[in-house]
């Protein structure tokens, strides 16, 4: 397998997931410095998940229509253009459309990087290639409020976008060079209602969970924009039915493997994105821990999913799509439900062996779905699969969150009391159960599911053929 292509697509994917996290600990410096305060300023994270949300559906037609390499490297270029644009803005509203812009390089990124890797790399070969694009998405987001901190501590807010823009110029020139050139086709005119209502659909859905989790606006704007998401995206199937090429296909579902991949890592994101939420929530809270302090805790569950990207091909090749996917969802399950035990008390040592087995089975999970979702569809459908794909992560990450922040302040209603253990011990089992429920959508798959993707068939084939393996 060709490594080079697999890396500069996950170094370009590591400054967008980190981007989205980095200005999380950096909000009261910004805030003071455009003069707003850090709670209005939280608007700039939601503006960044609803372009996300709106650009990512239509991501799959614009790779078709103008070449996938194409439209990622001007991604690329519109995420430095915004990352440019954050750091030069004076005020709350100038702040919060730079980040818009910034989303939508972003949600064209991510999509178009799956997908060019897929149509590049041979089927053996996917699940290896799988695994390194896995990693930003883990390592990202536990790496950027460390980093965010530490910049606007010892250098100023200001670098953590403009150190974008070095990144951002050396991506578009490697990929210029490294990426396959993938033309694009005549592709049919863009379904303009079907973008209006998956565009509502999803960022309605993103927006008003992320009101409800993180409270810059009055909870009535979320429950709001969340009841009209919804209704659009129950109003999208029936359009898409009358569209002889609907925007985003739904008869992908019809498929297996990939709606297993779908509604399964939609289950298990919901609590794996609730945890980044909870955890330097406890340390900082209950265990008195500093933010830095926190992030180097919760960094160790990166170094699991760095380790885990060496073994996974072997274990799937061994056990095949549906045993990995299972176990790793139920002992991934198990291990955020562990967190839940955590106390002041708890050695150090303890915390990080169950943080860095959370990490190694999170990889495990998200390399063998997001395999999956391409294992039994044509290449002429990868475009459509991973805009479907994208749009369900992010929804599912952002109900993770408010999830947990609903809990923990529930919770805390009925007790009377500040956020305490009990609260989070009803959080962190929420996230679990949720987690664990993923396997359901698994346990229905033939054995020899996407085996020309895992090689597991003609593992076994080979083992029968030459008896001589199996010692």
């Amino acid at each position: 397998m060709n490594r080079t292509l697999p890396i500069v697509l996950a170094v370009a994917l590591f400054m967008e997931h980190m981007d989205s996290t980095v200005i999380a600990t950096s909000l009261p410096a910004i805030a003071v410095d455009i003069g707003t305060n850090p709670v209005a300023l939280k608007l700039a994270l939601t503006s960044y998940l609803v372009s996300l949300a709106i650009f990512i559906p239509v991501s799959g037609w614009t790779a078709d229509r103008f070449g996938a390499r194409n439209v990622f490297r001007a991604a690329i270029a519109v995420f430095v253009v915004g990352s440019i644009m954050c750091a030069m803005s004076g005020s709350l509203g100038a702040f919060v459309v730079s980040r818009f812009i910034q989303g939508m390089g972003g949600a064209m990124m991510t999509p178009l990087a799956r997908l060019v890797l897929v149509r590049a790399t041979p089927r053996s070969d996917l699940v290896s290639a799988m695994a390194w694009l896995t990693v930003p998405a883990l390592v990202g987001p536990m790496v950027g409020p460390p980093v965010g901190g530490f910049l606007t501590t010892y250098i100023s807010w200001h670098w953590i976008f403009l150190i974008n823009v070095p990144i951002g110029f050396a991506g578009i020139l490697i990929s210029g060079k490294v990426l396959p050139k993938i033309n694009g086709e005549k592709a049919e005119p863009i379904d303009g209602r079907g973008f209006f209502l998956a565009a509502i659909a999803a960022s309605g859905i993103v927006f008003g969970l992320s009101v409800i989790s993180l409270p810059a606006l009055p909870p009535a704007f979320g429950v709001g924009a969340v009841l009209v998401g919804v209704a659009a995206a129950i109003a999208y199937p029936f359009h898409a039915r009358r569209k002889a090429h609907p925007l985003l296909n739904l008869g992908l579902f019809s498929n297996r493997a990939f709606s297993a991949a779908i509604y399964g890592g939609f289950f298990f994101r919901v609590g794996t994105g609730a945890t980044p939420f909870l955890l330097p929530l406890m340390f900082q809270l209950l265990f008195g821990l500093s933010p830095f302090a926190s992030g180097l805790l919760t960094f160790v569950t990166a170094l699991g999913a760095l380790a885990m990207k060496f073994v996974v091909a072997g274990t799937l090749r061994s056990a095949g799509f549906k045993v990995v996917t299972i176990g790793s969802a139920v002992i991934g399950g198990l291990l955020i439900g562990a967190n839940a035990l955590f106390t002041v008390e708890t050695p150090y040592a303890l915390i990080v062996t169950v943080l860095f087995a959370a990490g190694l089975m999170r990889s495990m999970f998200f390399t063998s779905t997001n395999a999956l979702v391409f294992a039994e569809l044509s290449d002429r459908d990868a475009a459509q699969a991973t805009a479907i794909a994208s749009v369900s992560q992010q929804i599912s990450i952002a109900l993770g969150v408010a999830l947990a922040g609903g809990l923990l302040e529930i919770t805390a209603v009925f007790s009377g009391a500040e956020l305490d253990q009990t609260a989070f011990v009803v959080a962190f089992s929420a996230a679990a159960l949720a987690s664990i429920l993923s396997a359901l959508f698994f346990a229905r798959l033939p054995a020899d599911t996407g085996s020309s993707v895992s090689g597991h068939q003609r593992g076994q084939r080979r083992a029968e053929a030459e008896p001589g393996l199996q010692g």
